[in-house]
């Protein structure tokens, strides 16, 4: 039986509760692949600078590794990003501009593939089921398209069984099995992490520094990031051998955002409802959502999660 014929029928007889991508399968065999010359790096930049708000840190890391990547014509791994942070300070946003900027169909693309932990693998009894559908879908996908892009959301509530059968795909392998996955990319999104780069950012208001004064190695953040998802318990990345076989090539970490940039994540929804801004509007949307720490209220404590949903409220 041919490869993809197998992988077809696999997924056939997937149980209720697996993962199950039908709405890309026929794409996945009709649409041509999209290749790295259609890579911008301007745009992309354009894109990270009007879209995403009060992530200095994460839209430089995100603009240096995509553009070296795409730029190399023989990569010796695929990229590998873990976006980690606060609820709705852009993790998904990242992921569909990044989308959008490599394949003709953004996130629609059936070059992208998006798994979410409580969604497609629900079911802690079928982690060896989910294991095997996992390998296969990501062999099969790559085999096609070499450029393809796997989104993990929800990494902290993803068995870590799963996360250490991910990691044979992202190492420096020529080939495994005949299938090559140099040129795929592998974005992990968590909320793990989210309470040490809150304190940083905190400590940094606190000292009368400006946010965007923070960098990878300020108070040894990405270092700091690694070892606390590594050594909780209750994540997906405990005791993962995604991070102690350093085959993570970047932890982006995701600031908390203030009322400032609440604010223009309200413009910016109202633009993309092609509806005048009201700074009037805007300014009452903003105070009235909820921000810590209790004393100060400096940040969002829901970032801008819920402000296309709450703007109908207002308007």
């Amino acid at each position: 039986m041919p490869q993809y014929k197998a992988l077809l029928f696999c997924f056939f007889i997937l149980p209720v509760g697996s993962f199950n991508p039908f709405k890309k399968i026929v794409d996945f065999f009709r649409t041509p692949c999209d290749s790295r010359d259609t890579f911008n790096q301007t745009d992309l930049k354009r894109d990270l600078e009007n879209k995403l708000f009060g992530q200095h840190l994460a839209s430089k890391v995100i603009l240096k590794a995509v553009t070296g990547f795409m730029r190399d014509p023989n990569p010796t791994k695929p990229l590998v990003l873990s976006l980690h942070g606060p609820s709705g300070t852009g993790k998904n946003l990242v992921s569909k501009i990044i989308a959008q900027n490599l394949f003709q169909g953004g996130d629609s693309s059936s070059q992208v593939h998006l798994f979410i932990a409580t969604h497609h693998f629900p079911h802690r009894e079928l982690v060896e089921t989910y294991k095997v559908q996992l390998q296969q879908w990501i062999r099969g996908n790559v085999s096609k398209c070499p450029l393809s892009m796997f989104i993990f959301d929800e990494m902290e509530k993803m068995n870590p069984v799963l996360s250490d059968t991910i990691k044979c795909h992202l190492d420096h392998y020529t080939h495994i099995d005949g299938v090559s996955f140099r040129h795929a990319i592998f974005l992990f999104l968590s909320n793990e992490g989210a309470t040490i780069i809150n304190q940083i950012v905190y400590d940094y208001w606190k000292e009368g520094k400006q946010r965007e004064e923070i960098q990878l190695n300020s108070h040894g953040l990405e270092i700091a990031i690694n070892r606390a998802i590594f050594n909780n318990k209750d994540g997906g990345f405990w005791r993962s051998s995604l991070i102690d076989s350093n085959v993570v090539d970047f932890f982006v970490p995701f600031l908390p955002l203030e009322y400032k940039h609440v604010l223009m994540c309200i413009r910016a929804e109202m633009e993309a409802q092609n509806l005048r801004y009201d700074p009037g509007v805007a300014e009452n949307m903003a105070s009235e959502m909820r921000y810590f720490p209790e004393k100060e209220e400096i940040f969002s404590v829901n970032g801008c999660k819920g402000v296309k949903q709450r703007l109908k409220f207002y308007i």
